[in-house]
């Protein structure tokens, strides 16, 4: 009987520490940690690939440019949220206080604008990349690739600016025991804005600056496929005509098919992402669940976390620099 009373009293602690590991904060650390060890390699993989290339070829075409430049804002995205929600989470550091709280949500809407931005002007430029030569397109092209520098440095001024009121409103959990209306809990911090007029002009500039990139993109990728369609249309004339399949433009034809897979995967994610914060700026709510603003990062990081999978699955620059960086170093350890 004493024996059975023991087994049972192991099994009651095994089960309550089991509902312990399964709360809340466990499962929604186990879901950053995820966002972590995918985006954080992945991403780091695409930017040292691209490195790579630039020490051999000593230069960097306009849309490798691009999505270097993508690749690391979604590594600061995946960075700076997910790896400090995933400590926290599991209480392995205490990195929100109100200096912690301001830096990572600044940091956070910063990257995550600049990702969304690029992930526009790199449809874009595919867009303007597989138009006829000779048009107007193809000289808008050239144009964009001389000033991109210029068109980086203008990006990072207007995400940083709009990203100021972080800086202002962010306070950490500790310090703030009552909460009023106009704020939005962000698990361990809060935004709290002073009037509700400021919250909704805040929450307006925000949106904007996110749903005008989106259509913009949107439209550039629809674009895209009317030119790829077209292209094969001709080609396929050509072919029944006994014409020669032009085989130019290919490169050009599969970096662009990759865009719009990577504007369809944004158009998603971030599609859910800002229903949920129009969600937030309508519902109104005294004390808002940090749930809303879980699933909003939640969403916002996967993008910047699947993104250079498909960059490393689908470009073949990468996938080759990377196959003789790895070749390299295998003859290196043989040696």
């Amino acid at each position: 009987m004493a024996e059975c009373q023991a087994q049972g009293s192991v099994v009651t602690s095994w089960l309550f520490l089991l509902s312990g590991m399964l709360s809340e904060e466990f499962i929604r650390g186990l879901l950053y940690l995820s966002l972590t060890v995918v985006g954080v390699p992945g991403n780091v993989t695409v930017i040292m690939a691209f490195l790579i290339m630039i020490y051999k070829e000593k230069r960097l075409l306009a849309a490798d440019a691009i999505i270097l430049h993508l690749a690391c804002a979604n590594l600061l995205v995946v960075s700076v949220r997910c790896l400090l929600e995933t400590l926290a989470s599991f209480h392995l550091a205490d990195v929100f206080g109100d200096v912690g709280c301001k830096a990572m949500i600044f940091v956070f809407r910063t990257s995550r604008a600049l990702s969304i931005w690029l992930t526009f002007l790199l449809s874009a430029y595919q867009c303007l990349s597989i138009a006829p030569p000779g048009s107007w397109w193809a000289a808008a092209r050239a144009i964009l690739a001389q000033y991109l520098v210029f068109v980086f440095l203008f990006l990072w001024v207007l995400n940083t600016s709009m990203s100021s009121a972080a800086i202002l409103f962010t306070f950490g959990t500790k310090t703030n025991s009552s909460l009023p209306q106009n704020t939005v809990n962000v698990k361990f911090c809060y935004v709290n804005f002073p009037t509700k007029l400021s919250k909704d002009a805040n929450g307006g500039a925000q949106l904007g600056r996110d749903v005008v990139p989106m259509a913009l993109m949107t439209l550039a990728s629809l674009v895209i496929l009317v030119l790829l369609y077209k292209h094969s249309q001709h080609v396929r004339g050509l072919r029944s005509g006994g014409g020669a399949g032009g085989g130019s433009g290919g490169a050009e034809q599969r970096a662009a098919k990759v865009v719009v897979v990577l504007v369809t995967v944004y158009v998603i994610l971030y599609g859910v992402d800002n229903g949920l914060w129009v969600y937030t700026l309508t519902v109104r709510k005294t004390m808002p669940s940090s749930l809303i603003s879980d699933l909003r990062a939640f969403f916002a990081s996967l993008y910047a976390a699947l993104s250079p999978l498909v960059i490393i699955v689908s470009n073949r620059k990468v996938k080759s620099t990377l196959r003789f960086a790895a070749q390299r170093k295998s003859v290196l350890e043989k040696n």
